[in-house]
């Protein structure tokens, strides 16, 4: 109660920090005119001005009333949009690095170039993160006609770009791309051998769309880009014959952590199954150590069978399991679920079983967004999620008002006792309003719910289209079309389409289609019929209500329906939204109170009644939001261990980068070639250990092995008043000119180069090993809970000691190898190059057989004496010209590589 009167008397800290913008927004406005006589080169002028006063040291706070004037006009000029005082706010919040919470319709899409500039003046690069990569490429095309009005640069990023234009595209002012892209490039540059082929050039500014799709719907899963491992398929194909033959008394099912597990007699009936097939050795049984894979097939195989669903949570298309994103209903092509599950749903569904993958690199999308100096993000719906957006991510969230009041009507849920009873009254509700010629956009949480409704609708004369998965490709068109009279659209989840249901269907399309079907047409005159006959439609629909959302079923998250909701009622338009639910639902059934259950069995409810009430309404969100808590908990759980990760893959990846800036490393392997001569020392010579009792031998063997000299270590070692300093210093002395000798074999540049490359590949393999060691522990470490022991604390300990461990390795390694390398021997090298030129002149005649003599023939008309088959004739060839032999190659690459 006392909070209700504070909030009345001081506002809430939302209204606090909107009043706080509008001064601001009152300075932008007033620069309004100013930027209008500004001439096209005037505006590119004032971006070079703000460009050279920001990077003298100006803050960009300074600056923003003036940029945000310029870009304002910019957008009017090249788009014909001019921003409203609400959508200036959300670029104020975003520049601050917050999350500016908008609705659907208020164009975010435009609001962050507003910010994107400001933040570009610096020349630091700004990231403007998409969901997918039609909206990236959308984007990117509709405001580079913006930033290019300003003299800015725009490039995108997409799958399977080739690496120049990549980093074309990277080193732009601005740049659109996908979170994965991102992701994926970040890992990908840290696995490169120099800077030259990085495409990133740091995280500066980064403004995320659909925020809480991407920083909270995505965090559960990282990102891994790995390698193929060893073929299992006929074990998984195995494994999966048996599930069938299971009953409910094997195995129990958690729908809440979605989990399956043998039960007791479950254990017993596949360890005799797994025997009778000839998998389970004789003698063997599922709780011995040697088990532990075929244990790990067969609980994948349980998962895939009674946890994932065809057509709700993958399809397959091609022959190829393709994964759906429950959030958006998109179908995520090359996402593989990792652990051997994925391959075990391919044996369910029968299709090629691709390889397991060993992990090469990973990072989590909570850990890669926190690299950006200031991070903001954009989305209808964040509110719900303000918590979690704070805690991990350090950001604000503001709800900015929109542009006109909202209009649209949310009715109650009504609630029905079984699916059969709420389906026959959506079906009833889609009659009604289309009778009158209202569009509907109807809800559903998977392709197979959307498809069953289809068929009702189907059955019921009502015409309708579909949007889901399988008609990703037609998305832009049905959803031009969901706004015009008496149009049906069904929809798995509508997040993250980027694009507005617009009353009375869409007018850029309608013109678009009717210039293809007719390309002689006037554009002009085509263009103001379309718009005289939209004005009529929409006239229609408004007249009809506007736009009715009725959705069939509640979401796990409130995000979501909420975000099902604002598709109505943009821009003040009227619309109405209604959720039709069940008892039978997978909320309701899995995490609904019994008390609601026990109300409406209480009140009689007649066959076909429905329960509509705010207190309903109230018991579903909190069932939501304990979903979401739980969610949350799982996220903020596998941040703390992917944080562990995460200090170790900083140091392995700054380290990584410091090799390649710098061009001397001699000072890096010597300081490695000491620390492995001190760990030796101390193992075979203890400090405060007589000398008869150090093992000379054994320090001369490991010597041998680490750094490829024998050293008269039992002779120091009994020379009068010699200690562990001494020798230690005299291994020192000699190893060092050991590898300068090698140096000068070598030449002081090529020398540097080996080093470099032995350096990267050496720190590459052992974090490979290192994560496949993590990705062990992580799986066994929570058993560690069963002996009173936290599992977190656990695995820091254990995780620091394998990263020792790492690098202690990698010393060893990098010195072994470095005393292994030799420049080849004359003999050596001519043997190489005779047996190349034998393969090469052998490829080329078996090619080419009637021009094997003319070239041969050619080829001497070279110089006096050249052959190309003997290098003794070729002279001294530069390192960067073709090599004599006639391969193509350079020089450096073929006969003169090392």
């Amino acid at each position: 109660m006392l909070g209700a009167l504070a909030r009345k008397i001081f506002g809430t800290p939302n209204d606090r920090k909107v009043k706080s913008a509008r001064p601001l927004v009152a300075r932008i406005n007033a620069l309004e005119d100013e930027a209008k006589a500004r001439s096209d080169e005037g505006l590119i002028e004032k971006t070079r001005e703000l460009q050279q006063r920001a990077q003298s040291g100006e803050s960009l706070d300074a600056l923003l009333p003036e940029a945000f004037a310029n870009c304002r006009e910019g957008a009017r000029r090249a788009l014909g949009l001019r921003a409203f005082d609400t959508q200036l706010m959300g670029g104020i919040f975003l520049h601050q690095g917050n999350i500016a919470e908008m609705k659907t319709g208020e164009g975010k899409t435009l609001v962050a170039t507003f910010p994107a500039y400001l933040n570009a003046l610096t020349g630091k690069g700004v990231h403007i993160v998409t969901v997918n990569d039609y909206l990236a490429k959308r984007d990117a095309d509709w405001m580079s006609k913006v930033f290019a009005q300003l003299g800015m640069t725009t490039g995108v990023v997409v799958p399977f770009q080739p690496e120049p234009e990549k980093r074309q595209a990277y080193a732009a002012d601005i740049t659109y791309a996908t979170n994965n892209e991102l992701g994926f490039d970040y890992l990908r540059d840290n696995m490169k051998a120099s800077i030259e082929e990085m495409v990133q050039r740091g995280h500066n500014f980064a403004i995320v769309d659909e925020v809480d799709s991407i920083l909270i719907d995505e965090a559960r899963t990282p990102l891994i880009i790995s390698g193929p491992s060893q073929d299992r398929s006929d074990l998984y194909r195995a494994v999966d014959g048996f599930i069938p033959q299971l009953d409910e008394s094997h195995y129990t099912i958690d729908e809440k952590t979605r989990n399956a597990t043998f039960t007791e007699e479950g254990n017993e009936a596949v360890e005799q199954m797994l025997s009778a097939a000839g998998i389970l050795p004789q003698g063997q049984t599922l709780y011995d150590p040697e088990s532990t894979t075929i244990v790990h097939h067969i609980s994948q195989a349980l998962r895939a069978h009674k946890l994932f669903h065809r057509d709700q949570n993958y399809i397959v298309r091609d022959g190829e399991i393709v994964l759906i994103d429950e959030f958006t209903g998109r179908m995520m092509k090359g996402r593989r679920l990792s652990d051997g599950l994925h391959q075990a749903i391919e044996a369910k569904e029968n299709v090629a079983i691709q390889p397991e993958n060993v992990t090469l690199a990973s990072v989590t999308f909570q850990n890669y967004f926190r690299l950006y100096n200031t991070l903001s993000g954009m989305t209808g719906t964040a509110a719900t999620e303000a918590e979690e957006f704070a805690e991990i991510y350090k950001l604000g969230v503001v709800e900015v008002p929109t542009n006109r009041p909202i209009q649209r009507l949310d009715e109650h849920d009504r609630v029905y006792r079984t699916a059969d009873e709420k389906y026959a009254a959506v079906v009833e509700a889609i009659k009604e309003a289309n009778a009158k010629g209202q569009p509907i956009l109807v809800g559903t949480t998977s392709i197979e719910k959307s498809e069953m409704l289809s068929g009702i609708l189907t059955r019921e004369g009502i015409a309708h289209n579909v949007l889901n998965a399988r008609q990703h490709e037609a998305e832009a068109q049905i959803v031009a079309d969901a706004g015009k009279p008496g149009a049906v659209t069904i929809a798995t989840n509508m997040a993250g389409r980027g694009t507005d249901i617009q009353l009375g269907g869409n007018v850029e399309m309608k013109v678009m289609q009717a210039l293809a079907a007719d390309p002689e047409a006037n554009p002009d005159t085509l263009r103001a019929q379309i718009e005289a006959d939209h004005a009529t439609d929409k006239q229609r629909v408004l007249d009809a209500g506007g736009l009715f959302v009725l959705a069939t079923e509640r979401h796990e998250s409130r995000r979501i329906d909420n975000q099902l909701r604002g598709r109505s009622g943009r821009q003040g338009d009227p619309g109405r939204s209604l959720f039709f639910l069940s008892l039978e639902d997978d909320l309701m059934r899995i995490f609904g109170s019994e008390r609601l259950e026990k109300v409406l069995s209480t009140l009689g409810m007649k066959e076909g009644e429905a329960i509509v009430h705010p207190w309903v309404n109230k018991s579903l969100e909190r069932a939501q939001a304990k979903v979401e808590a739980r969610n949350f908990d799982i996220r903020k759980q596998l941040l703390k261990f992917d944080d562990v990760m995460n200090d170790q893959r900083k140091a392995i990846f700054s380290q990584r980068l410091e090799i390649m800036e710098t061009d001397e490393l001699r000072d890096i392997t010597a300081d490695m070639r000491h620390q492995v001569i001190d760990d030796l020392i101390a193992e075979y010579m203890p400090p405060k250990s007589y000398p008869e009792q150090w093992d000379n031998d054994g320090l001369k063997a490991a010597l041998r092995d680490s750094v490829n000299m024998d050293l008269p270590i039992a002779d120091w070692a009994t020379e009068e008043g010699t200690d562990q300093e001494i020798i230690t210093e005299r291994i020192k002395d000699a190893t060092d000119a050991f590898m300068a000798d090698k140096t000068a074999q070598f030449g002081e540049d090529t020398m540097r180069q080996v080093e470099k490359q032995i350096l990267l590949q050496m720190i590459d393999q052992k974090w490979r090993e290192h994560l496949v060691t993590l990705e062990h522990l992580r799986s066994v470490v929570g058993f560690r809970g069963y002996a009173q022991r936290d599992p977190l604390s656990e695995y820091k300990t254990e995780a620091f000691q394998l990263f020792e461990s790492l690098l202690d390795g990698l010393r060893g390694d990098v010195t072994k190898q470095l005393s292994l390398i030799r420049p080849l021997t004359e003999a050596e090298r001519e043997a190489m190059m005779r047996q190349f030129a034998e393969q090469q002149a052998a490829a080329q005649a078996a090619q080419h057989p009637e021009h094997a003599e003319a070239e041969g023939g050619a080829a001497s008309a070279h110089a006096p004496g050249f052959d190309e088959n003997d290098p003794a004739t070729w002279g001294n060839p530069s390192r960067n010209d073709p090599c004599p032999c006639g391969s193509g190659k350079k020089f450096k690459h073929c006969h003169g590589a090392l």
